[in-house]
């Protein structure tokens, strides 16, 4: 170390005091002063009597024997001229170092490659090469000390990206889970309620375009009749007979509400949500005079309420009640309620023909319990949560997960209803018990195949 630092010192003192027209060779690249320093500690015997730094005027050596140079890499471009064939550098390197006659010649970079399952990405460029022939070999410790640092290196990175492949894996298998879910009712959990109004109005849609400047008309002209209507009656106007006979159920509108979802209490008169109940079912009242209110709406938009804002609540109300089954039954179409009651007998008796039997010996007809479920979509009779994860499917798969329901719930309590009569099963089918098993409800409709003779819901 002090023969090179008085060597340095000297060539700068030199370098200092040479003219500017005489060129000084500029200085040693980093590598190779490493490379020195890394000799010089070694204390080789014969560095000393190397000319290190010597300038070389002419090189003698042939340029097909010169030894490689450093390759970082693999991408710094080859010497000119003939390159040896790698397989004989290290075969000259192994007869150097004196280890030709090891029993596995193959380098410590392929010994650890070969025993890896497969090529861990992240180590792509981690390189273990050795040194090149030209350079002394390195000692027997620092060799075998680089090679296990390499090989705890890689096995640090194959741990690493494994961890990411079970990762990836479970992350896999989870969505997979959440499909399957999704697609079959047995697994639904439910929307969570953070987003389960934005999805429910984006699968009602808006096919009839009602707009929030809409809903505002609508209810002043409800406030108007109310104001109106408070004031004494006028001679009844035969022209506005047909209108006002809609209409009119404003007053009913007042009577429902306090009877919606009572055990709530915030629905009542003083609760947060009673006025904007009463806009929203008037505001239809006015927007839909050929239907007006009809007993069940209510409970349909006290459900929007919950979990929407008004106007929003508003839109989702008037779409729903536009589709046709919806509206079949609050129009009291007879003829069409009728067909729906016989598609809904005939998937009845292909699930469950036991009970079917028994309810036609009793003489139940599907409308004494059909009505009142669809009227309200299962919130009046059902648990609030439960009503909930019913609507989840239904804005899902429409009309038919209503019927599909109804089977499910007849399933869930057929071994009770078998042994009832007319005015029992009847009285149970109205109103049915409080603690309703969510779990098991969902598993007994997924068990319902809605299919007759290789006809569907919508065929038959």
């Amino acid at each position: 170390c002090q023969v090179k630092c008085c060597y340095v010192t000297r060539a700068t003192k030199q370098q200092r005091a040479l003219p500017n027209s005489v060129q000084i060779r500029p200085p040693l690249p980093v590598f190779l002063v490493s490379v020195v320093i890394e000799d010089v500690f070694t204390c080789d015997p014969c560095l000393f009597s190397r000319s290190l730094f010597a300038r070389r005027v002419k090189d003698t050596q042939p340029v097909e024997n010169r030894d490689p140079g450093w390759k970082l890499f693999g991408k710094v471009p080859p010497r000119e001229g003939p390159v040896k064939d790698p397989k004989k550098i290290q075969k000259e390197y192994e007869t150097k170092s004196g280890r030709a006659g090891a029993s596995n010649p193959t380098s410590p970079r392929q010994s650890v490659r070969k025993n890896l399952d497969f090529e861990p990405l992240s180590t792509t460029a981690l390189i273990l090469e050795d040194r090149p022939a030209n350079l002394p070999a390195k000692p027997a410790e620092e060799a075998q000390k680089h090679r296990q640092q390499y090989e705890e290196m890689v096995a640090l990175a194959k741990k690493r990206e494994m961890k990411e492949v079970q990762k990836r894996r479970k992350q896999l298998e989870d969505r997979c889970k959440l499909e399957e879910s999704i697609d079959t009712p047995h697994f639904c959990r439910g929307i969570p309620p953070s987003v389960r109004g934005k999805v429910w109005s984006l699968a009602v849609g808006n096919d009839l375009n009602i707009t929030h400047e809409l809903f505002n008309i609508c209810l002043s002209r409800a406030k108007e009749k109310w104001r109106t209507s408070a004031a004494p009656a006028p001679e009844n106007n035969p022209e506005d007979a047909g209108s006002s006979d809609r209409e009119s159920s404003l007053e009913l509108i007042k009577l429902d509400i306090s009877r919606t979802f009572p055990q709530l209490c915030i629905f009542q008169q003083g609760g947060p949500y009673h006025d904007v109940l009463h806009s929203i079912l008037g505001a239809y009242t006015c927007y839909r005079p050929d239907v007006g209110y009809v007993q069940g709406m209510s409970f349909i938009a006290a459900v929007l309420i919950l979990n929407l804002d008004t106007a929003d609540a508003f839109i989702a109300f008037a779409n729903l009640l536009n589709k046709p089954c919806q509206m079949a039954f609050f129009r009291v179409d007879h003829s069409l309620m009728l067909t729906y009651f016989a598609a809904f007998e005939v998937f009845f008796e292909e699930n469950l023909p036991k009970l079917f039997a028994h309810f036609k010996n009793n003489n139940l007809s599907p409308d004494i319990y059909l009505i009142d479920w669809i009227f309200t979509l299962y919130s009046k009779s059902l648990p609030l949560d439960l009503a909930c994860r019913v609507w989840d499917v239904f804005c899902r798969d429409g009309e038919e997960f209503l019927f599909r329901t109804a089977l499910g719930l007849l399933r869930l309590y057929q071994d009770v209803l078998t042994s009832m009569d007319f005015i029992l099963m009847a009285q149970f089918l109205t109103r049915l018990p409080d603690l309703l098993p969510g779990e098991q409800l969902f598993q007994h409709i997924a068990s319902i195949h809605m299919s007759s003779r290789n006809r569907k819901w919508a065929q038959v």
